[in-house]
Order: structure tokens, then C-alpha cells, then sequence
């Protein structure tokens, strides 16, 4: 078993990363992980913060001479915001101290953790209330810049692999498209091109995020018109896994379905509310005629005619590309606010403006490609095991040349 876990504050000193399990030979450097901390920050409609924060994750410990040892890789990414902000960061995110003078904020978001993260908590009352300052910092997704980190340790597993993976956003508020017939075409000659890293970094070159220039033209317009009336946007997008063996996964126990682990990586990200894999939706729009991939046999290799299933049969890969669909919601911070009540008297009044983006979806998407690679990677380390990386990737090779 492989895992992670992350720790720290938006706006504290720094977030803090665990990897454990991994095996020792994976070749892992800090500029690896940087790539894809760097792409965190992609898209227009960015707020201030980009303008703040330059992610360099530095490791401390679990890698030796660019590879790691078999040991927990111990990761360190500061946040630039909490000296540079010049609003007394590191008073209001002291670690000691009684928090006598610091401002305590009683106005919870609509949308966010804060009213229910302070009911669970008991920052909604005294001794530690009420002030949800403390549900602010944690769950902001400021948290998945770290969260990256991680999963990119294991992605380079994965690429050492052969096992790249990718995505792009497909719909941006009002602007997008609905059907992936609508974007296949495009998506596929990039996946033939160069995997599925070839659909990223050609979306990289996109505003948006977006693989159609007509449709990224449009939608950097609709977000400026939607930052001008004060509101913000959601989206939905695309991750796409190339290289991926059959077998991952299992139909044995349902906690083991590898296309319910990708459900639930996708749903973990901050404000994610709904994810498909393969058609999704459309399959229950569809006769069966139109939603199953028919079987084909070409000497010792399996196939399919298509990929309507995304990549995942009974819980299980089979190997096709994975495509997965996740769905964000508008960010819930609005310069036109909401109204809410304050935790203090009780009175029903507008919520206070916390600094946020107009939309994140481009970025969302890039972590949605390591939660994806994450689980990806958990999922082949549970089948073919191994200590070290080399005898990993024996066992990988040795099912490929068998045809799976």
C-alpha cells in the first residue's frame, strides 16, 4: 500500500507532504515536481495569490542521487503569501501565542467549509470561537498545491512506466461542449501524437486549457464579462491516461473498483461536484447498442472498436486509455456577496470578500491529472508489488509482452 498525507495552512509558514510506499529506484528530482506544481497556476481568470506564490517544493528526505530509497519521501513547499502579503500572516497563523488582537472572522461563506467546518470543529463558540480562520486556511485549495507534490512523486513512476497522464477542459461556464464526440477527434490525434502527454501540454499552450482555439477565444471573454458583473464561473474538464495495463483494479470487493477509486480521487478536490468515466451521463441516454465497445482479436492482443467505458470494464482497466470527467462549481467567493449571518450576533448580513479567483477550472484540471496518477499508481503497485522499482517494472513488461 502507498499513500500520502499533507499538512499546513493556506496562509501559514508552509504545507508539508508524506509519501509512503513507494518503491526504492523510482527517479525522482525537485524540477520533476516543480513542472507540475508550476502548471497548478495555469489559466486565465487567476487571482492575486498567482502573482504571490513561485512553488518550489524542495525534498528533505526518502531520495538519494534522484531516486528514491524505498523510504518516506519528506516534502517542504513554503508559502510565499505568508511574508509577503504585508497583512500579518504570521500573527494571525501563529503557531503559539493566545491569538489576543488578531482579528476574528464570524462571517462563514455560502459555499465553503466555514459554517459547517466550525459546527464540527467548535470554532463557532467559545474557547476557539467564534472564528473561522482556522476552516479557511485548511480547506482552501491552496492545500493541492502540495497535494500535487505527492502525486507527482508517484507520476514519475508512472512515466518511467510508460504511463503518462493528461487533460484539458472542455467547458467553461456558458462556452464548452457536452459530447466527447464533440472533442475526440483533436483529443485522439494527440493521444496517437505523444500519449497522453502530448493532450496536456498542447492544452498548456491554451489560456483556458482548452484543445479548441475558437472556444478558448470564447471563454476568456465570457470570463472577463463574469468578473466584471462580480460573479465567478465553474467547468467541467477531461484527465486521460495513456499506457495503462489491464488489469488494474478489481470487480472482487467494491472498494477495490479501480473507476471508483477515480470517482472518489476526483470528488476529493476542493469544490469537485460531480465526476463520469467514459460517457458518463451520456451512457444512460443511450441504447446499448451505442454505450458498449465491441471485443476485437488481433493475434495475441486484445481490443476494442471504441472506448465508450473510459478505459474501465468491471472495476478493472483494460487497457484503453482511462478518461475520466470531473465537474467543478463556481468558486463561492463572489464580489457581489451573498448573504449570510454572523456567527457572533446572529444578524443576517452580507459575507465579507476573501481574495479568490473568477474561475480555476484550468487549474483544477492539472490536479485532477495527479489525483488520477495517483490512484493509477496505487492501483499497479497493489498488482505487481515489488520493493524496487526494477522488479516492478519486470513484472509490468513481462504482462506486456504476454498482451495485456
Amino acid at each position: 500500500m502507498i499513500r500520502y498525507l499533507t499538512a499546513g495552512e493556506s496562509h501559514g509558514e508552509a504545507l508539508v507532504g508524506i509519501v509512503e510506499g513507494l518503491p526504492a529506484g523510482v527517479p525522482v528530482t525537485p524540477a520533476d515536481l516543480d513542472e507540475h506544481l508550476a502548471r497548478r497556476w495555469l489559466g486565465f481568470g487567476r487571482g492575486g495569490r498567482a502573482k504571490v506564490e513561485r512553488d518550489r517544493v524542495t525534498v528533505l528526505g526518502g531520495v538519494r542521487f534522484s531516486h528514491t530509497m524505498g523510504s518516506p519521501v519528506a516534502l517542504l513547499l513554503p508559502n510565499a503569501a505568508y511574508e509577503a502579503d504585508r497583512t500579518g500572516w504570521p500573527e494571525k497563523m501563529a503557531v503559539d501565542g493566545d491569538g489576543e488582537g488578531v482579528e476574528r472572522i464570524t462571517l462563514p461563506r455560502p459555499g465553503h467549509a466555514d459554517l459547517v467546518g466550525a459546527q464540527k470543529y467548535g470554532f463557532d463558540r467559545p474557547p476557539h470561537g467564534p472564528d473561522v480562520r482556522a476552516v479557511i486556511d485548511r480547506s482552501s485549495a491552496r492545500e493541492t498545491a502540495m497535494r500535487v507534490a505527492c502525486c507527482s512523486v508517484a507520476r514519475q513512476m508512472l512515466r518511467a512506466l510508460g504511463i503518462e497522464v493528461g487533460s484539458h477542459v472542455v467547458r467553461l461556464g456558458e462556452v464548452g461542449q457536452d459530447d466527447p464526440a464533440e472533442w475526440a477527434e483533436a483529443r485522439d490525434a494527440l493521444l496517437v501524437e505523444g500519449g497522453a502527454r502530448a493532450v496536456y501540454e498542447a492544452a498548456d499552450r491554451s489560456d483556458v486549457r482548452m484543445l479548441d482555439a475558437e472556444l478558448s477565444d470564447r471563454a476568456v471573454e465570457h470570463i472577463k464579462a463574469t468578473k466584471k458583473a462580480g460573479d465567478t464561473l465553474g467547468g467541467v474538464y477531461e484527465v486521460v491516461a495513456t499506457g495503462v495495463p489491464v488489469g488494474l483494479g478489481s470487480y472482487a470487493q467494491g472498494d477495490r473498483r479501480l473507476d471508483g477509486r477515480l470517482a472518489q480521487a476526483i470528488l476529493s478536490i476542493q469544490a469537485q461536484k460531480a465526476v463520469e468515466v467514459g460517457d458518463g451521463w451520456l451512457a444512460g441516454r443511450r441504447p446499448g447498442s451505442e454505450v458498449h465497445d465491441p471485443i476485437t482479436r488481433d493475434g495475441d492482443r486484445w481490443g476494442r472498436t471504441s472506448n465508450h467505458a473510459g478505459g474501465v470494464e468491471g472495476g478493472i482497466s483494460n487497457g484503453q486509455p482511462l478518461v475520466v470527467r470531473g465537474t467543478m462549481k463556481p468558486i463561492p467567493t463572489l464580489i457581489k456577496p451573498l448573504g449570510t449571518a454572523d456567527l457572533a450576533t446572529g444578524q443576517a448580513q452580507p459575507t465579507r470578500y476573501e481574495r479568490s479567483d473568477v474561475t480555476s477550472v484550468p487549474a483544477a484540471s492539472t490536479v485532477a491529472e495527479a489525483t488520477v496518477a495517483w490512484e493509477v499508481a496505487v492501483a499497479l503497485v497493489e498488482r505487481y508489488g515489488g520493493d524496487t522499482f526494477e522488479a516492478l517494472q519486470e513484472r509490468v513488461e513481462a504482462d506486456r509482452a504476454r498482451g495485456l
